[in-house]
């Protein structure tokens, strides 16, 4: 058996911050995993809103967005990486693909290009999507090492805590999808 199939491929996880995570940028977080490999990864913190919601940055970018209640939802906090560029996660649908998009395996897709929000703007985008400034990424096998170390738990997504849960509840559903509660965690904390 190769060593690359013995890898494990967290694509299409959440990364739930254990609670004495030492870095700051990623306490209390959950991350989606759009991209796992051998090389590294690639996620987007999905339970951060800043205080930018999205008619504010459409407007920096030259696009007039119009339909509520979209204006008001927020911009979030995807990552200390490239904080100055978009990424959209969304579902993945049937219409035109745009120019920078990576699929995820469970039926979502990354988005990096203005074509998605163009297509937001004139009603024709994805329905449901959550819109990042910067992302997470480690370089390759700093994750593990992160997860060895029990800085992490994982568990395999659910689309519906990204879209349909609100930002300061997404936690805490993550967690209920290994059967546990943030009282559970502490610092002595085994896998899960």
């Amino acid at each position: 058996m190769s060593k690359t199939s013995d890898r494990i491929n967290l694509t299409n996880q959440f990364l739930i911050a254990m609670p004495f995570m030492a870095n700051p940028t990623f306490s209390g977080t959950v991350v989606y995993l759009c991209d796992h490999t051998e090389r590294g990864a690639l996620g987007l913190v999905i339970n951060r809103p800043t205080d930018i919601d999205l008619q504010s940055l459409f407007n920096r970018i030259d696009l007039k967005l119009e339909i509520e209640p979209l204006v008001h939802l927020p911009v979030y906090f995807g990552g200390p990486v490239q904080t100055e560029r978009g990424f959209v996660l969304h579902e993945e649908g049937d219409g035109e693909p745009y120019s920078s998009s990576m699929s995820v395996p469970g039926g979502l897709a990354m988005t990096t290009s203005k074509d998605v929000l163009e297509a937001v703007v004139s009603g024709t985008g994805p329905e449901r999507f959550l819109l990042t400034l910067g992302h997470a990424g480690w370089g390759a096998g700093q994750l593990e090492e992160e997860i060895s170390k029990n800085g992490w738990l994982t568990v395999e997504a659910d689309p519906r805590i990204i879209f349909d849960v609100l930002a300061e509840d997404r936690l805490e559903a993550a967690l209920s999808l290994l059967g546990v509660s943030r009282p559970m965690l502490s610092g002595e904390a085994g896998h899960a």
